[in-house]
């Protein structure tokens, strides 16, 4: 029997899913209007102790471009001129998708160890202080502006951790969101109105229930336990809703079901690393493919998720934090490890676009619509400062920035024509229907040399 704690627990996912979800019918109309457009859609890929800089450079680039790119020098090169770094190429056949991105800082939002909320976000969460957490981060940003039944979805690897926990991602001020931590329950929760119909209906009820008594004990409650009690009860709403939605659907995402093996029952403590990404991938293009999303935040790891089943460290359990501080692991040196971590994440990248690509949408395909940013939690090394935060940028065709097919260094930090966290996202909200002046925080540094850092990156706009 499911406790008033289970019921508040399970459900504050929803709460960051449907925070600003209107009627099914208003969904889809606003989905596809616009000149006949398909929704967009977003897919954060978080990556932690940090992308070293150095990782993404291109190993033939000329002379004037190495020097340029050893200067830190604002230029750009095509892609389809070069070849990728060994470890990207997993992703070759797409490069005329990909944007090398270097130069943003996150100087604003947390890094070395842990960025927690910050770097979605583009503030300093303190930790994940709820206090502290100001803003909606970016991708319920970009949520709202393409709603879907569900709204937004996350996953996580972190601290190997299973069933429903918090997420790293905020829906909107003084709220944390919650995500799916194993394959199984993603799942299991996502696909209920098709695994279990009558469970909803059932849950429902008691949903409702749970509101109506919680409601009744806030008027007595202050401060932050009302505002927590506050957050639970928008929890209990917004879940019934989105399950009513769910239901309505039901039929049509049956078809896309994913199916997992039996190894992820019960969290998946006997599945590979690999074998875990790989079916948290297939609930992923479920959710997205079936309409469920238009965005989804995946972290990929943390610096206590245990890495196994490793390509060349098959005997292992790697250490994320060990191979920072550069500890071999069965001999293999750590920055040879670290290279087979990232490429077991393009390889999910790859199944996410291969996928997509075979999802018919229009005259198209859904990836033409869609846009996958994969970047360090922190910044550019294990210890981050937040002076460069690398990013691959894999983006369709209607796209609506600029930018793909192309390595693009950004004038170095502090210096004038520098673009920061904030730049990024304000360019992602500007070009997609948020005409926001700038979104987040400002680098206090920057603010004192009076180097302009408010809006958005004009050359990737179209």
């Amino acid at each position: 029997m499911k406790t008033r704690r289970d019921f508040l627990t399970s459900s504050a996912l929803g709460a960051a899913a449907l925070a600003f979800t209107p009627s099914l019918n208003e969904l889809f109309a606003k989905s596809i209007t616009k000149s006949g457009n398909f929704p967009k859609r977003f897919i954060f890929i978080r990556k932690s102790s940090g992308l070293r800089p150095n990782e993404f450079t291109l190993p033939t680039f000329s002379a004037k471009e190495k020097a340029l790119e050893g200067g830190r020098k604002a230029f750009e090169a095509d892609l389809d001129k070069h070849e990728l770094p060994k470890w990207m190429r997993g992703l070759e056949k797409h490069k005329e998708h990909m944007t090398i991105l270097q130069g943003i800082s996150s100087k604003m939002s947390e890094n070395g160890h842990y960025s927690h909320q910050s770097t979605m976000g583009a503030f300093n969460s303190n930790r994940g202080t709820i206090t502290s957490l100001k803003r909606a981060t970016i991708d319920f940003e970009l949520a709202k502006l393409f709603p879907s039944p569900v709204g937004h979805v996350e996953f996580s690897f972190a601290y190997n951790r299973t069933g429903i926990v918090p997420g790293f991602s905020v829906p909107a001020p003084y709220q944390k969101n919650y995500c799916y931590a194993d394959p199984q329950t993603a799942l299991d929760d996502l696909f209920k109105c098709v695994l279990n119909p009558a469970a909803i209906r059932s849950d429902n009820a008691m949903l409702e229930f749970l509101r109506s008594e919680e409601g009744q004990k806030l008027t007595s409650r202050k401060g932050g336990e009302k505002l927590n009690l506050a957050n639970h009860i928008d929890s209990i709403q917004n879940v019934s809703q989105r399950n009513k939605k769910l239901i309505a659907m039901s039929g049509g995402i049956a078809k896309y079901l994913p199916k997992l093996a039996k190894i992820h029952a019960n969290g998946g403590a006997e599945a590979s690393t690999p074998e875990k990404q790989e079916a948290m991938t297939d609930v992923l293009l479920a959710a997205m493919i079936s309409g469920m999303t238009n965005v989804v935040t995946y972290t990929m790891d943390t610096l206590n998720t245990p890495i196994v089943g490793l390509p060349g460290n098959e005997s292992d359990r790697v250490g994320i934090h060990s191979l920072g501080h550069n500890e071999r692991f069965s001999g293999v040196p750590a920055e040879e490890t670290r290279a087979e971590i990232r490429k077991l994440h393009f390889k999910q990248i790859d199944t996410i676009i291969e996928k997509l690509k075979a999802a018919p949408e229009g005259n198209g395909n859904m990836f033409d619509s869609t846009m996958i940013l994969y970047f360090p939690e922190g910044a550019e090394t294990h210890h981050g400062t937040g002076t460069q935060k690398p990013y691959v940028i894999m983006s369709g065709k209607n796209c609506q920035l600029d930018i793909a097919g192309r390595y693009i260094r950004l004038p170095y930090y502090a210096t004038q024509g520098h673009q920061t966290l904030g730049n990024l996202y304000t360019t992602l909200l500007n070009a997609h229907g948020n005409p926001i002046k700038h979104y987040g925080d400002l680098d206090s540094d920057m603010s004192r040399l009076n180097i302009d850092q408010m809006g958005p990156i004009k050359q990737f706009m179209r």
